[in-house]
């Protein structure tokens, strides 16, 4: 039995962590129910435990389920590493690579299942449950192949961490996610701090569902697959999702649904596809502002033409809900106008479905028609594709589009007269100037 409540996976004498380390983690989560059975002792009496995971390999067989406030799972270093850069590289040049897998502290999830569950009813609710710098693990993805290879579906059945009651305070912060079909889903949640991360190569990133308040996501590099969420939330209020730096092949990069007086702010946000940001279900009041959108094309040759399903009159920004402010974000459309779907139609970048009193002003929008290229090699061919801004064709679009159901709203400095598509009887339209007009 420990004498504190600081905990070393690899010297707890119950079971090996190598081999399951899930299996070690809830030994020692019952030695602290055990030795932590009063509530209230001494003004104290249940100050909870930190298990520390050493850098190395941990399977894990067994789902950890955790029903205690003040735990703290942490590694000594997330070890992300681009696994599918690796399943993409031919196997004969597989020896030439510096390493293979990813490292630090690594949990290694050989579970169709949640790795780590957060579940406990009741109240008060759980709080403050914290997981920090180490890695989790899908290891391979299995489901439908895609271009001959299954390592790209984005779908195992596997989760990384799953909280399904209600919450306060955790915080998840410098960990790494990899090849996972979700890597967090969190469910009721109340100052929530999803903080400096590294979630990838996992088909959903970041997904708060039911409802939840005052929670933050912020400062994570997050993408996921062309199938799934990057960052999602649903009937949320006061959220804020600030300063990420969302990777391009999710088939959104932020998605809410719901959400109310919330904000959206200051994040860099890349996509190969239509509906990067999607404020739907009636999401009102909340703020867009200073974010850098890019949409351009998948440049590398195993995802080439994959899609997210939309068309390129979908928006770049959607919108179906009232009062929104959509203020100061620059956005970029580099794209072959070959490819637009549909063909012959301009792309939309902000577009209003419905909803009104929303508030679109001082946005500024580059357009450019380019030849889509692609290339084996993943790091080069997106370098050069973000670098190159050489001469370009310009790239008619539509940079808002207000529908028939929506009115009331402002429209502000935010294109031409030729590039604003609305009815200007039931909305406020100032147009940006000219050159020359």
């Amino acid at each position: 039995m420990s004498s504190s409540n600081h905990y070393d996976v690899t010297r707890w004498p119950h079971g090996d962590p190598h081999d399951d380390i899930g299996a070690v983690i809830n030994s020692i989560l019952a030695d602290v129910r055990e030795r932590q059975a009063e509530a209230d002792v001494d003004d104290g009496g249940k100050p909870g435990a930190v298990v520390h995971l050493p850098p190395g390999d941990y399977r894990l067989r067994t789902p950890v389920l955790i029903d205690l406030s003040f735990v703290r799972i942490e590694g000594s270093g997330h070890g992300f590493t681009s696994s599918s850069i690796r399943f993409n590289t031919p196997e004969a040049e597989w020896p030439g690579l510096h390493e293979l897998w990813p490292g630090g502290s690594r949990v290694i999830v050989d579970v169709e299942d949640a790795a780590f569950r957060i579940a406990r009813t009741g109240s008060p609710r759980i709080s403050s449950v914290e997981f920090s710098n180490f890695c989790i693990d899908g290891l391979h993805f299995t489901g439908g192949d895609r271009g001959g290879n299954p390592e790209n579906s984005y779908q195992n059945g596997k989760t990384g961490i799953q909280v399904v009651d209600a919450n306060d305070s955790f915080r998840i912060t410098g960990m790494g996610f990899v090849y996972l079909e979700h890597a967090l889903e969190i469910w009721n949640a109340d100052a929530l701090s999803v903080h400096d991360n590294f979630i990838a190569e996992c088909g959903n990133c970041v997904e708060l569902r039911g409802w939840g308040q005052a929670s933050k996501i912020t400062d994570n590099l997050i993408g996921a697959g062309s199938w799934g969420h990057s960052i999602y939330a649903e009937n949320h209020g006061g959220l804020l999702v600030t300063a990420n730096n969302v990777f391009p092949r999710g088939a959104s990069s932020v998605n809410l649904h719901g959400v109310t007086r919330s904000s959206v702010t200051n994040n860099r946000l890349h996509s190969f596809y239509p509906g990067m940001v999607i404020l739907d279900a009636d999401s009102s009041e909340n703020l867009v502002s200073s974010n850098h959108f890019l949409r351009d094309h998948e440049p590398w040759t195993p995802f080439f033409g994959v899609g997210n399903g939309r068309d390129d009159d979908f928006g770049l920004l959607r919108i179906s809900g009232s009062d929104n402010s959509v203020i100061g974000n620059h956005f970029s459309e580099i794209v072959d106008a070959q490819s637009l779907r549909p063909a012959g139609a301009p792309p939309v970048v902000i577009r209003i479905v419905s909803g009104s009193g929303n508030h679109v002003a001082g946005n500024h929008v580059v357009a450019k028609d380019v030849n889509a290229t692609s290339s084996d090699s993943c790091f080069a061919a997106q370098v050069d594709a973000l670098l190159a801004t050489e001469a370009s064709r310009g790239l008619p679009v539509t940079t808002v589009q207000v529908d028939a159901a929506a009115t009331g709203n402002t429209i502000l400095d935010s294109g031409t007269t030729a590039q604003v598509v609305l009815d200007a009887t039931a909305n406020a339209f100032r147009a940006t100037p000219s050159v020359g007009s």
